[in-house]
């Protein structure tokens, strides 16, 4: 029975859960995972030095953090060389992602994304009402020329595109995303995720002026740098969108211990270059485990590897549910033929010791039963 006092928007609306989280499913298993590999987590967690921080910030949590998020905020000035005035702190991309179409989208909108994108940004443009066009992945990337065909044909107010992508993994180079901004209507504006810019190769990060009123760019210390229970992201963007964001973001969202513990995270530069070690060693012996069980795994720009199953989505998710049924948590795409594949974050040694010794078992399971 729904609420009579919800608005008929709501009322409307499925009761949906982007993703389910690790512990839910350790809760229904009654057992904790051998291998926490599909959150896009960084196992390697954060700096000692954003730690330390954060514990000294902890005696303090008597305190509201800044509103402003003063000190964060012009620490990610510096490191991109912005004036301040252009950068916006959230709780994580997903909150941002969510003010945005707040501040953007209106009822009947129309917004457009890719089918098998992040589907915590449909989960937002739905909630306000939008209307989601999706366009297809052109192979295994993202399709720049089909997301901006389908905006002039729908006057969109908003394209989605991430670089690098999840959930595959795939890059564009920086020009091809740039290219996009000349050819959207005047009214649409470009978001343009780069959770995992971290990890990318510098050619796939666009030169695009912190001033350009046509997109709005995030980041997030939830995935090199290891904050993910922190909830600490960024937006870089034009003057008058960022300072939108005062009408309707919560003022004392971000806490203490988190803007801390960020500050000291983006100071660490020998950690973050620790981290993209672990990453690309991780990567290389996911390939070969892969290999081994004659399995392809795709190049990733990201800390995740997509690996392809051979067959249809079906038997992907079937080598997926045997894989959590052994105590390794991993995603797989959720539309065809991207499905094919088992999504697997880039894990430690031992991770990685796990997904080659149940891999092969999870495999058989599958083979079993799809026929």
């Amino acid at each position: 029975m729904t609420d009579p006092r919800l608005t008929r928007l709501a009322a409307s609306l499925p009761a949906t859960v982007p993703f389910v989280g690790p512990e839910t499913m350790e809760r229904e298993a009654g057992e904790a995972f051998r291998a926490r590999l599909g959150a896009n987590e960084s196992v390697f967690g954060p700096s000692p030095k954003a730690v330390a921080a954060m514990e000294k910030a902890a005696a303090e949590s008597w305190k509201y953090g800044d509103s402003l998020s003063h000190d964060l905020r012009h620490a990610i000035a510096a490191h991109h060389d912005v004036d301040p005035a252009h950068v916006l702190v959230g709780e994580g991309i997903d909150g941002i992602l969510g003010n945005l179409v707040r501040l953007t989208v209106a009822e009947g909108d129309d917004v457009v994304t890719s089918a098998g994108a992040y589907p915590t940004f449909n989960y937002h443009v739905t909630g306000f009402g939008g209307t989601l066009h999706k366009v297809p992945f052109r192979g295994d990337h993202e399709d720049p020329d089909a997301l901006v065909d389908k905006a002039v044909e729908t006057g969109a107010k908003l394209v989605y595109i991430s670089n690098p992508d999840n959930p595959m993994g795939s890059w564009h180079d920086g020009a091809t995303i740039a290219a996009m901004l000349d050819r959207l209507p005047d009214t649409c504006l470009l978001v343009l995720d780069e959770a995992y810019a971290d990890f990318a190769p510098e050619e796939a990060i666009p030169d695009i002026a912190s001033t350009d009123t046509r997109v709005i760019r995030t980041r997030t210390f939830s995935k090199a740098y290891g904050l993910a229970g922190a909830r600490v992201g960024y937006a870089i963007g034009p003057v008058d969108l960022i300072a939108a964001f005062d009408r309707v973001r919560n003022h004392f969202g971000m806490t203490r211990v988190s803007q801390d513990g960020a500050v000291a995270a983006l100071a660490d530069r020998d950690w973050l270059e620790k981290v993209r070690r672990d990453v690309e060693r991780s990567k290389a012996r996911m390939s070969e485990i892969a290999a081994g069980n004659g399995l392809r795994a795709l190049p990733s720009a990201t800390n995740f590897v997509a690996i392809d199953c051979g067959r249809d989505g079906g038997f992907a998710r079937e080598v997926m549910l045997a894989l959590i049924a052994r105590g390794v948590f991993v995603r797989m795409p959720g539309v065809s033929p991207l499905d094919r594949c088992i999504r697997i974050t880039c894990g430690t040694d031992g991770d990685m010791d796990v997904l080659a010794e149940t891999l092969p078992l999870a495999l058989e399971d599958a083979a079993r039963n799809v026929r």
